[in-house]
């Protein structure tokens, strides 16, 4: 179905100019956006017009890109009912089970004076927050432990010990709060430009517009994956390099498409030299890793722009980047806790416990975020002969959404045939079906002949040089 109604339009229009003229973008070109598709997300906040409207965005950066090289801007149409689907799950496997999302031991608890969320998905997440329990990994036993706390103890001491923790709190409470006050000042993303491009210029297709430019992906869940995935549909090659032992088996099924995926061991100098090798043939660097990791291991934003000068490299981080939280740890649903969207899901529906968002809705609409920054980046580079460097917070998104009431939503009914793209995706777990991309953007061919595959299959290096 293609109806959607005024106050839907006008809400989705709404965080499309939000987002697109917090990044820069001119005001005029919004007239470009369409939406259409009928139905949202069940969400005390705009989940599905947040979707929708990062998602036009992105799209919109998109067009922007093939109207500075060919002269015409095409049309953006954006499918709110798809885009709400990407927000979720764009995969649906064919005779084989999705893998668990969520670690035994993760979950909302609650301490003796509120809720805590542990994060404990990643093993040494969740052996500090065990180890600061004195609990087994056994939920009931940890329930007992946390329930002897109270919650923003607890947070500050398994933050101390390197796990991830968030304690829910009211979203006045954040509006007091020293992290929550500094990122209300923040923009919606920071850009600086990074000095001149030798490389400017690539052969350009505008059907597939990022055909024959190389993005190197070093991000993990959620939001970075999101991002290098568009850029993938619209024809990028994307390589995701991880370390030796790292797996994210919740989420890999549905954001490796278009991506091959290789693994390097940033401790040997071997595989330093390696990553320094690929950041030469880079086009465009997304990083999700913590705000010192990459100094630390050599390879800081100058080691990075002198490596590849032009480079378009574009960051995230989760709770800002200034204020007390600045290099916090963190993932969306902890922000959720943090931001105050959790407690005011709660209260709002009368609920007994956390009452988070239907979809991890600041990862994904931050991904389309970056997305965009990467897009808006490459304009700039051809336009202007200039690298840059971008970078925004999932935090910043959650002050977004925040910022907007959210209006009832007509329920969306479930994904039908005519909701997938043809064909079968052959994933390295089985037959899938993909839904539809959530845009089209008039002249170009969104989509990829690479299915989405496991960690570690590919080497590190570029398939094809430019």
């Amino acid at each position: 179905m293609d109806q959607v109604t005024q106050q839907d339009t006008g809400t989705d229009a709404a965080f499309l100019q939000d987002i697109w003229t917090g990044i820069g973008g001119d005001r005029a070109h919004l007239a470009k956006v369409r939406f259409i598709g009928h139905g949202g997300l069940k969400s005390v906040f705009g989940t599905t017009p947040l979707a929708a409207g990062s998602v036009a965005a992105t799209g919109l950066a998109a067009a922007e890109l093939v109207a500075a090289r060919t002269g015409a801007m095409p049309e953006v149409v954006v499918d709110r009912r798809h885009a709400s689907f990407w927000f979720g799950w764009s995969l649906h496997p064919q005779g084989w089970p999705l893998p668990a999302s969520w670690d035994a031991v993760a979950g909302d608890y609650a301490t003796r004076d509120g809720w805590i969320k542990l994060h404990t998905n990643a093993p040494h997440h969740r052996a500090a927050a065990l180890a600061v329990l004195g609990a087994p990994a056994e939920k009931a036993a940890v329930a007992r432990a946390v329930a002897t706390w109270s919650a923003d103890e607890l947070e500050a001491a398994i933050v101390a010990a390197g796990g991830c923790a968030a304690a829910m709190r009211p979203m006045a409470a954040w509006a007091a709060h020293p992290q929550g006050r500094a990122v209300a000042q923040e923009p919606m993303l920071w850009v600086e430009p990074t000095g001149p491009a030798p490389r400017r210029d690539w052969p350009f297709d505008p059907a597939r517009p990022l055909s024959g430019l190389r993005v190197l992906d070093l991000t993990r869940v959620l939001a970075g994956p999101v991002a290098t995935r568009f850029l993938a549909l619209l024809g990028a090659e994307v390589l995701r390099i991880d370390p030796p032992d790292w797996e994210e088996p919740g989420v890999i099924p549905e954001v490796t498409l278009g991506k091959r995926c290789a693994r390097l061991d940033l401790r040997k100098p071997e595989d330093k030299e390696r990553l320094a090798g690929l950041f030469r043939d880079a086009d465009v660097f997304l990083n999700g890793y913590r705000p010192d990791a990459l100094e630390r291991l050599g390879f800081g934003t100058q080691a990075r722009h002198a490596l590849r000068p032009g480079l378009v490299d574009v960051r995230l981080d989760a709770y800002g980047w200034t204020g007390p939280w600045s290099g916090r740890r963190g993932f969306d649903s902890l922000v959720q806790m943090s931001s105050g969207i959790a407690e005011e899901g709660m209260r709002r529906t009368g609920a007994d416990k956390p009452t988070p968002l239907p979809v991890q809705a600041l990862d994904h609409a931050t991904g389309y975020i970056l997305a965009a920054a990467a897009l808006r980046g490459l304009t700039r580079r051809f336009t202007e002969g200039s690298g840059s460097a971008s970078r925004t917070s999932l935090a910043r998104t959650a002050a977004l959404l925040v910022s907007r009431p959210g209006t009832p939503e007509v329920p969306m009914a479930p994904a039908g045939e005519a909701d997938f793209s043809e064909g079968i995706e052959t994933t390295s777990w089985g037959p899938a079906r993909r839904v539809r991309p959530p845009l089209t953007i008039a002249g170009l061919d969104i989509g990829t002949g690479i299915a989405a595959g496991s960690l570690g299959t590919s080497e590190p290096a570029w398939a094809h040089r430019g």
